[in-house]
């Protein structure tokens, strides 16, 4: 099945930007351990898929969750790579990145916790806010070069400063 004219089209850049800025306040509010930073980008009935296949429905509980989990546990920072932002119909865009975190009181990626991260943004009364934002496990069952290879590519962009 095709895309027709609509759904293949290019997302503006000023579009693609604001998408990428949701993104980054998500992992900005986990990696400060900002529960409600985390929560903001969200839609008031947004979904999350976390990375032990836990689920969350509505800003509110994704709020009360994290706040949970920071008050409960150290947490590793994310160091982020976007791959892909594409517009999957007027008004509707799918951001792609890959994720790795650094262990506390650590200086290197823990390959274990490598990450794909989807989140697919909608346009609502002018502004964009997060629908659902999934963390799959990067573990590449037998595929251990599979593993290395994403890990390079997170360490390339940890040497570069960026997060």
């Amino acid at each position: 099945m095709g895309l027709d004219a609509a759904q293949s089209q290019n997302i503006s850049s000023s579009d693609e930007e604001t998408v990428r800025a949701l993104y980054r306040q998500i992992l900005d509010g986990w990696n400060q351990h900002d529960a409600a930073a985390f929560a903001a980008p969200f839609a008031e009935d947004a979904e999350v898929i976390g990375f032990d296949g836990s689920l969350m429905f509505g800003r509110g509980e994704i709020e009360e969750t994290l706040r949970q989990i920071f008050s409960n546990h150290v947490t590793a920072p994310y160091i982020s790579k976007v791959k892909s932002v594409r517009l999957v119909r007027p008004g509707v865009a799918m951001l792609r990145a890959i994720v790795g975190m650094i262990p506390p009181g650590q200086k290197e990626l823990n390959p274990a916790v490598n990450a794909h991260q989807v989140i697919v943004a909608a346009q609502h009364n002018g502004g964009w806010h997060v629908e659902l934002l999934q963390n799959t496990p990067a573990q590449f069952h037998g595929r251990p070069e599979l593993v290395q290879q994403m890990t390079d590519e997170l360490t390339q962009k940890q040497s570069s400063g960026e997060r």
